[in-house]
């Protein structure tokens, strides 16, 4: 189990994200575009320097639903890799098997 103030600290992120997520896709595609001229970009990239640092989608790490861990994740499950093989074996994911050859 992950320690709580990481989780916490990680949420904290996603919301962060979430509130600015509009404002830094505009700002970013201003930015990134290379048909504007340089003072139009400039002045993007040093409003984009005042949003806060955690509402970079970036700095969010994937983490496991159950435990937080956040090494060995899997997207398509949302777990890791240890609870994941757990809950396979119990047969609690639907459609996943153990194989063996």
């Amino acid at each position: 189990m992950a320690k709580l103030s990481s989780i916490n600290k990680n949420e904290r992120r996603k919301k962060l994200v979430k509130k600015y997520a509009a404002k830094y896709a505009k700002l970013k595609a201003v930015a990134d575009n290379q048909s504007l001229d340089d003072g139009e970009r400039l002045m993007a990239r040093l409003k984009l320097a005042e949003i806060p640092r955690n509402a970079n989608p970036t700095r969010v790490r994937n983490r496991c639903a159950t435990t937080g861990r956040p090494r060995g994740y899997y997207r398509k499950f949302g777990l890791c890799r240890i609870e994941l093989r757990d809950l396979g074996n119990k047969g609690l994911i639907p459609g996943l098997t153990k194989s063996s050859w």
